[in-house]
């Protein structure tokens, strides 16, 4: 089959689970091509990586407002059809592959399935509706428009794939989705070099060292750890803690400020985007992983890359204790029950002084991932809602 992907929030191959599927497919036989914006350092706007052809293009920038989040769907809008005629034209498509958020990417593929007869497949990775109401904190009109496209994208699509049990519940209930249409496909890291070399300088001369990644917006929760690390330090009276918060996002620059303010700068570094040698090389030195997206209606149907990638280097980790993200980690982290700074600080704390729990923990958590959430009965998963498509 020729396949068509597009992806909105996040370019290829740094968007690991839309590489993942994208490589699988390949590998499955298929033709594959995607469709994401210049972004994250990924500005070139044609290329044909590992086989895969990749068609990049504008977009306003990454939201951080009602007014931004306007923009940037309608500037990326715009350059997904103008990218999806453009891989028409070049030589069609049997699938289109739409993968949230927004929920807005059924108004690229409908001509399509309209006039033809292209299969459309929606990979939900999040809730849009719920991940509104948690960026805005209300409903309003433009919460029930938010809602209105995801039906209607549940509408137009002939199979719907979904990283959890709880999203793919909560879809098929709001799509009313046979069972035959409706396919799990988690997200597990299966390309990181869990053998990298560690780098004791990240340590910055601490005894431990506390890692982070990911995106972070105002619904990744960091600012929680930027004031888990005052607790430690300030409250606490500890000098031996070093955090590491990896990634960038609209919230990057405040977060910045918000550490300079509390007087952190020598507690918490924070280098933005990083390539995947430093990542590696930084999961491999950090004594524990911390997943601070808090708890809510959002979070709670989530499954965070970070804890993955956590459990892939046998890290292990303090969390936020969300539905799917204690599902995801079992045994393999420390779960903190109140959306609290101070309690997400004491608990890193009683984790850095247990090393026999911190292995016990960790040990627990790579086992989880390698034997049960592991990518391979994903792909099988994947193989299957295309097949069915």
């Amino acid at each position: 089959m020729r396949v068509l992907i597009l992806v909105e929030n996040l370019p290829v191959p740094f968007d690991r689970r839309v590489w993942q599927e994208a490589c699988a497919l390949r590998d499955a036989g298929h033709q594959v091509t995607v469709i994401c914006p210049q972004m994250r350092g990924y500005t070139q706007a044609e290329e044909v990586l590992d086989g895969i052809q990749i068609y990049r293009h504008w977009i306003s920038g990454e939201a951080g407002s009602l007014g931004g989040f306007i923009a940037e769907y309608t500037t990326a809008l715009w350059g997904e059809l103008t990218c999806a005629l453009k891989a028409w034209r070049r030589g069609g498509f049997d699938v289109i592959h739409l993968c949230n958020p927004p929920d807005l990417l059924f108004l690229v593929a409908f001509p399509f399935k309209l006039f033809g007869g292209v299969k459309v497949i929606f990979d939900v990775h999040d809730l849009w509706p719920e991940m509104f109401e948690a960026k805005f904190g209300k409903r309003g009109l433009m919460y029930w428009a938010v809602r209105i496209a995801e039906r209607c994208t549940l509408a137009l699509a002939n199979v719907v794939i979904a990283t959890n049990q709880s999203v793919l519940r909560a879809v098929k209930q709001r799509g009313k989705l046979r069972d035959d249409r409706a396919f799990i496909v988690r997200t597990a890291p299966n390309r990181m070099n869990i053998q990298a070399e560690p780098d004791e300088s990240l340590r910055a001369g601490k005894k431990h060292l506390v890692g982070y990644i990911g995106v972070m917006g105002n619904a990744d929760g960091v600012d929680y750890l930027v004031r888990a690390s005052e607790h430690i330090v300030k409250t606490r009276k500890r000098d031996d803690v070093q955090f590491l918060l990896m990634g960038s996002g609209p919230e990057h620059a405040d977060l910045l400020a918000l550490r300079d303010r509390l007087g952190l700068q020598n507690h918490i570094s924070m280098p933005g985007r990083v390539s995947d040698e430093f990542l590696c090389r930084a999961l491999r030195t950090i004594d524990l992983g911390a997943a601070c997206d808090p708890i809510n209606a959002y979070n709670d149907h989530c499954t965070m890359n970070k804890v993955l990638e956590y459990m892939a280097f046998a890290k292990p980790m303090v969390m936020f204790g969300t539905v799917e993200g204690r599902f995801s980690a079992g045994d393999g982290a420390v779960y903190v029950m109140e959306n609290s700074a101070e309690k997400l600080g004491d608990a890193i704390l009683e984790l850095l002084d247990d090393e026999p729990r911190r292995k016990a923990i960790a040990a627990a958590g790579h086992q989880r991932l390698t034997q049960e959430l592991n990518w391979e009965r994903s792909v099988e998963q994947l193989v299957a809602a295309y097949q069915a498509a």
